[in-house]
């Protein structure tokens, strides 16, 4: 048995765990990450790393066969799964090498296996104890299904769609959320049937609705199907496939169902109840300073109830490091967080929805622009329809930015600074938006909300 001290022990290398140790570094403490798996967590290995991967490889896809109308000739042969693979496991190694490399530069210890909470400042791997004068709870997520559906055989969750070594001739997908709308997009792409089933009425449902409305229209045009409304009831599996039974007795047959319901935080088993951490429905309790009820003891990440992304996840991490530092850092509250959706075409927002904004301010105070990329010169070129809608208080700032279209995300910088920092339209309309490009498309919104519009009616 061995016992090191640290100033921060970080139980989790990934996105939240390993931001966590960096950034304690960097102000001068001492930290050790302790990981089971590897380092860069489900982000890297299983989530957004490798599934942008295959969407890109989706998008060549299909710009090898619309290559035409740009006056471009060429022949799309199909699809070399293998080959898509190598692309992809290619980025993850180079990405989780450099990880690697970056904590051994920064001095940072890292500790290869199950690491479990044995007291207010301790955590053990086997025999080996690793004290710290505070502790950083990261251990992520995993997949979840719904009560009673068993993964298995042909019932798979995204982490084995990542590593399917063949593209299915048709599928169905449990859950119209990220995950399942991202994946749909680049089984289509593929050549797959697709059909979405989503208990709730909207694809993407936490976004605003008529952004939500607008990629069921793309989805329909794409020829991918969905069905809104009507929850799951059982699955069947035979030899050649699946049959998916909904409430209302519809049935689909498909070659595999992707289970992609959201994710649940990994807390069972690691100690951290017998410390005496606070624990809802799998969640780990924190205040506002993502403490948890034991004085010194912090948690980040897809373990914290809100929402699950790597960026939420990084500014976690540094959010803890910076406060155990004593430099007071910002709250940043998950409603001003940037999403992005990266299906085909992209969805992305920041801030409140129009409905959302009602509620907190008032109908009578809340006004919305929604421009169409119709009227974007770059989004012609692109090929690419959407819209972009900025909500905003009456006489006041910007609430919320929400947006669908082909590379979208990339716009998403701008929309989290003026929803941030509350800037008025009037603020950011003298600014010059670079032409062409999609982010005039955002000027040209906040131009209308503030009295004077270019080229929007």
């Amino acid at each position: 048995m061995s016992e090191q001290n640290f100033d921060i022990v970080v139980l989790g290398g990934g996105s939240a765990g390993y931001a966590a140790a960096i950034r304690a570094v960097e102000l001068g403490l001492t930290a050790v990450v302790i990981e089971k798996d590897k380092l860069g967590g489900t982000c890297l290995h299983r989530g957004c790393i490798p599934t942008k991967a295959l969407l890109h490889s989706a998008e060549v896809a299909e710009v090898a066969r619309e290559s035409a109308k740009y006056g471009v000739k060429t022949t799309f042969d199909g699809i070399d799964i293998a080959a898509v693979s190598a692309y992809r496991e290619g980025i993850v190694s180079s990405k989780w090498k450099g990880l690697q490399g970056l904590l051994k530069a920064r001095g940072i210890t890292v500790v290869a296996g199950q690491g479990r909470l044995v007291g207010a400042n301790t955590v053990a791997v086997g025999d080996d104890r690793y004290t710290g004068k505070n502790v950083v709870l990261a251990t992520g997520s995993y997949s979840r299904s719904l009560p009673g559906l068993e993964i298995g055989g042909r019932v798979i969750t995204s982490e084995q769609a990542l590593e399917l070594d063949f593209i299915p001739k048709k599928v169905a997908v449990l859950g119209g959320g990220v995950i399942g709308v991202e994946f749909a997009s680049v089984w289509n792409s593929f050549g797959a049937e697709v059909t979405i089933i989503e208990a709730l009425p909207h694809l993407v449902p936490n976004e605003e609705e008529t952004i939500s409305k607008q990629l069921e229209r793309a989805f329909r045009k794409r020829g991918i199907e969905y069905s809104l409304g009507v929850r799951f009831q059982n699955v069947t599996q035979n030899d050649a496939g699946v049959v998916v039974t909904l409430e209302n007795g519809t049935t689909y047959e498909a070659e595999l169902l992707l289970v992609a319901v959201g994710r649940g935080p990994v807390t069972q088993n690691l100690g951290y109840e017998e410390a005496g951490i606070t624990i809802d429905r799998g969640f780990v309790i924190t205040n506002d300073r993502l403490e948890t009820s034991v004085p010194g003891i912090y948690a980040a990440g897809d373990i914290v109830p809100g929402l699950q992304l790597a960026h939420r996840s990084y500014q976690q991490g540094i959010f803890i490091a910076e406060e155990i530092a004593g430099l007071a850092p910002i709250v940043v509250e998950d409603v001003n967080i940037p999403k992005i959706t990266y299906c085909e075409p992209e969805v992305a927002s920041v801030g409140y929805t129009e409905a959302k904004a009602a509620e907190k301010f008032g109908a009578e105070q809340v006004s919305s622009f929604e421009y169409n990329l119709a009227g974007n010169g770059k989004s012609s070129i692109l090929g690419t329809s959407g819209s972009i809608k900025v909500v905003r208080v009456n006489e006041g700032p910007i609430v919320g930015v929400h947006m669908i279209g082909g590379r979208v995300g990339e716009l998403i910088a701008e929309a989290q600074l003026a929803v941030n920092w509350e800037a008025y339209p009037e603020d950011i309309a003298p600014f010059i938006h670079a032409h062409p490009t999609q982010g005039e498309a955002f000027g040209e919104a906040v131009l209308k909300l503030a009295g004077k519009p270019l080229h929007a009616i």
